[in-house]
């Protein structure tokens, strides 16, 4: 055995202590008495310790989970909210997140924005948020930073990639907002110009499917969502659109030339929810459009489908199952791969994945969660790049079983 390999193989052990204890201090937390905390009545604080585990066939997700386990999946998270006036509130989140190659777990402003509402009434209100805020994005993309508030373990990855959450989730920029009440529902607006994340590998990776030394830059953007909720959420339905540009500064000794990236998202959701049980489904289109690269296989405008269908049933007082299919075309006029392998000459199972979901949640109590999902997936088109670099070593049918535990307070 080689040094490096030895070295490779203590690092795992130490990563599978580190998740053992982890999961023992979660185990412990809802024992453990509330710590007293006098806190102004305009100030809230709450945080949230997630940790999983994933075993995998065929492919790595978050980590060496390939016939094996990899522990590398945490996200520790504090959030701090401020309200000195009935119209104004500060909001910010530090987080810190481990997902195999895709983030390693150094603490940084996940979310920090300023609210103004100025205008209220018992119709409706509208406001102004200037800062680092969440896109507003389908139905979970605003909430998706706490594992209590998303239906699984892992989003629909057709519509809310892990391998570029931090490109996804949030961005410096400024949001008018606006709800109207009425009788027959309710209508929520929000309209947002940012300046998108792109500064991280991933991203770069989700984009241009190369390792380059380049760099990307990004460039004024717009997003919005319009959503119409009916009898206290019984009935949801939204539409969701934005223009994201961004631009790439090639590196020293750079095969790509200076290029340009505009990403059109729209995505129409629609939730029904009964009293023990729910059926979330979400159609989205995504035009890509690639220029200036001087790279046949980048300079393209593709258009991405992607749609999954899912219920819900809480058969217990504590107890959910989950059932969906996901489906992702990176490009709806190739949904085989077949014309990008002749070009790249890579598989045609990287530009399509189809994935049945299967998943189980049990509430300890109030604040502390486990879960359990297991994915029978065809194709690779949202695996993370980092974890894969050869796409020629991955496997086109492959299975993902993943445990995880949540304590919030």
């Amino acid at each position: 055995m080689s040094v490096s390999a030895c070295c490779q193989c203590s690092e795992l052990r130490r990563g599978k202590h580190r998740g053992a204890g982890i999961l023992l201090l979660l185990a412990a937390l809802p024992c453990l008495p509330a710590a007293a905390m006098e806190m102004p009545e305009a100030t809230q604080i709450h945080g949230f310790v997630t940790q999983g585990l994933i075993s995998s066939t065929g492919n790595n997700f978050f980590g060496p989970s390939k016939n094996g386990v990899s522990w590398e999946f945490t996200e520790l998270g504090v959030n701090a909210s401020y309200r000195p006036d009935p119209d104004l509130q500060f909001s910010a989140q530090l987080l810190s997140r481990r997902a195999g190659g895709t983030d390693n777990g150094r603490v940084r402003l996940d979310y920090g924005f300023v609210d103004y509402t100025f205008s209220a009434s018992e119709s409706g209100r509208w406001g102004v948020m200037a800062g680092k805020i969440k896109n507003p994005l389908g139905f979970y993309n605003t909430t998706r930073d706490v594992a209590f508030t998303r239906p699984s373990i892992l989003l629909p990855q057709s519509i809310y990639f892990d391998r570029a959450r931090n490109f996804a989730l949030s961005a410096p920029g400024a949001s008018v907002y606006g709800e109207r009440v009425g009788e027959g529902g309710d209508l929520y607006l929000q309209l947002a110009a940012l300046r998108p994340q792109v500064d991280d590998q991933d991203t770069k990776f989700a984009f241009l499917g190369v390792d380059q030394p380049g760099n990307l830059d990004g460039d004024a953007s717009y997003i919005g969502r319009l959503l119409f909720d009916r009898d206290g959420g019984r009935l949801r339905l939204a539409l969701s659109a934005a223009q994201i540009n961004m631009s790439y500064r090639p590196g020293a000794g750079d095969a790509l030339s200076a290029g340009s990236i505009r990403f059109e998202p729209a995505v129409l959701s629609a939730q029904f929810n009964a009293e023990r049980w729910s059926l979330t489904s979400e159609y989205a289109l995504e035009r890509v459009s690639r220029r200036g690269f001087g790279a046949p296989v980048l300079d393209t405008t593709n258009t991405s489908e992607q749609c999954y269908v899912q219920g819900t049933y809480r058969f217990a007082a504590r107890w959910e199952g989950l059932l969906r299919y996901d489906v992702l075309y990176l490009d709806r006029a190739d949904r085989d791969g077949a014309r990008y392998a002749a070009l790249s000459g890579n598989p045609a199972y990287a530009r399509y994945a189809k994935d049945w979901t299967v998943g189980v949640r049990y509430d300890v109590t109030p604040s502390f969660m486990l879960r359990g999902e297991f994915h029978s997936v065809d194709g690779t088109a949202w695996l993370p790049f980092e974890d894969n670099p050869d796409p020629f070593g991955t496997s086109r049918r492959w299975n993902m079983f993943l445990l995880q535990g949540s304590y919030r307070f």
